[in-house]
Order: C-alpha cells, then sequence, then structure tokens
C-alpha cells in the first residue's frame, strides 16, 4: 500500500468530523478524494468527474498560478494556513472568498505524496465584514461632519457673546453717562 492509499485509508476515519470542503490530491495535483461540501461547490456535471482533475481545474484560486497551497505545505513539510483566498469553482458565476488549510502527505522518506487542502468558505462573512467596513467609514464621516458643525456653530457662539458683552459695556457705559 502506498503512502497516499495508507493515508487515504487512515483519513477516512475521521474524516466525517470535517464540515468544511476538501479534497485530498496527488503530488502532481490530481485529486484523489474528496468530501460531500466539495462536491456541492461544483456544478453537478463537474462533480461527477472530479477524481484525476486537476484541483487547480476545478478550483480557480488566486493563488494556484504562483503560490499553490499544495506546494507550499510540500516545500515546507508542515501545514500551512491563507486566510482571504478569492476563487471561483469550474461553473460557477460567483467569485467566492476561502480560508484554506493544507497539510502535506509525505512518504517513509519525507517525500511528498499528496497534500489535504481545506477551505472553509467565509465568503458571507468577507460580504458582512466589508459592508460592516463602509458602515463604520460612513460614520466616522458623519461624525467629523457634525464635528465640523459644531465647531463653526461654537465659534458663532463665542462672536455673539462677545458682541454681547461689548454691547452691554457700551450700554454700561452710555447709562453712566446719563446718571452722572
Amino acid at each position: 500500500m502506498s503512502a497516499l492509499e495508507n493515508f487515504l485509508a487512515q483519513f477516512k476515519t475521521i474524516s466525517d468530523v470535517i464540515i468544511d470542503s476538501y479534497f485530498v490530491c496527488d503530488n502532481e495535483r490530481n485529486i484523489v478524494d474528496f468530501n460531500r461540501a466539495f462536491f456541492s461547490l461544483l456544478p453537478r456535471n463537474i462533480a461527477r468527474g472530479l477524481k484525476g482533475k486537476k484541483c487547480y481545474d476545478v478550483l480557480a484560486l488566486n493563488i494556484c498560478r504562483d503560490k499553490c497551497i499544495a506546494q507550499q505545505c510540500w516545500g515546507e513539510k508542515k501545514s500551512v494556513r491563507l486566510d482571504e483566498i478569492d476563487g471561483r469553482p469550474a461553473g460557477a458565476e460567483k467569485q467566492m472568498r476561502f480560508i484554506l488549510s493544507a497539510i502535506p502527505i509525505l512518504d517513509e522518506n519525507g517525500n511528498p505524496v499528496g497534500a489535504l487542502e481545506i477551505q472553509r468558505d467565509v465568503t458571507d462573512e468577507a460580504v458582512v465584514q466589508v459592508k460592516y467596513q463602509e458602515m463604520l467609514d460612513t460614520e466616522a464621516q458623519e461624525r467629523e461632519r457634525l464635528a465640523g458643525q459644531i465647531r463653526s456653530r461654537t465659534k458663532e457662539l463665542l462672536d455673539s457673546n462677545q458682541t454681547l458683552l461689548r454691547v452691554q459695556k457700551e450700554l454700561l457705559a452710555y447709562k453712566k453717562g446719563l446718571t452722572i
């Protein structure tokens, strides 16, 4: 049994606890296994023939060409996590955002024979985060506008107060001049 087959056999005993989508690829980035969540990311006609397809053809991420997470974990021989990765499943129209994690599958000599890649879809959270940031920016602009109005009106009040004090002094001086 190869190291990849051995990993798959052991992994199958615990894989049901992973609720995020995942796939296992060999060292040539061919998909050899996946879960129902990964299957569900794709249109049915593409999902039916997943095994043997290149992972980057099925899930086109903005890192696939020059910063492939599987290649990173093979190079470092340890798990790798990447946040806020944009991509699009094959056949999908809308762009998605993921948190990716990958662990290398190594043979007895420490050579990479595959990788387990887990994708957490954070598209909805990213949209909420963008809207929340826009709301914070709008509120900050409104606070600054209101602060400017307060400064302007405070200056007007201070100017009016100075004018009132000057008029009161003149009035007092006029009254003093009449009573003498």
